[in-house]
């Protein structure tokens, strides 16, 4: 890990919620995690069953949140305008991608890495903005 701020796109919270497979990496994890207020509200929205309505307010009890800015919304309605116009997506995929390019503007803005397992969208908003990112 190079970035001493580590910011989580959704899909790591989920699948470590429900399948544990992030723990070990977790542990061997330096650095200082912080919350996107993107993705506590994504979190909030899908929660379905009791532990991940607990999750929630943990996490954003225990990890300071960064929220957008109203400069990151606009840099992501331009991005999305540029992959939209590039690649041929439709709404859906826009949409879908929207909250990924706040999250990754965001954590750009405060020079940290975005940690996903959702590669190929993250890789795509990488081409169009550049800013630190982490696979698992």
């Amino acid at each position: 890990m190079t970035s001493s701020v580590v910011v989580f796109d959704t899909s790591v919270p989920i699948d470590q919620l429900r399948t544990n497979r992030h723990a070990e990496r977790f542990r061997e994890l330096h650095g200082i995690v912080r919350n996107s207020a993107v993705v506590l509200s994504g979190l909030a929205g899908g929660a379905d069953e009791e532990s991940e309505k607990r999750f929630v307010p943990e996490l954003a009890d225990n990890y300071a949140a960064l929220a957008p800015t109203t400069s990151d919304w606009l840099e992501a309605g331009t991005m999305l305008s540029k992959i939209r116009k590039d690649k041929g997506f439709l709404a859906d995929k826009l949409r879908d991608l929207h909250f990924d390019a706040l999250i990754a503007l965001t954590a750009r803005r405060y020079g940290a890495t975005v940690i996903t397992t959702n590669r190929s969208d993250f890789e795509l908003l990488k081409l169009y903005k550049g800013f630190k990112l982490e696979a698992w």
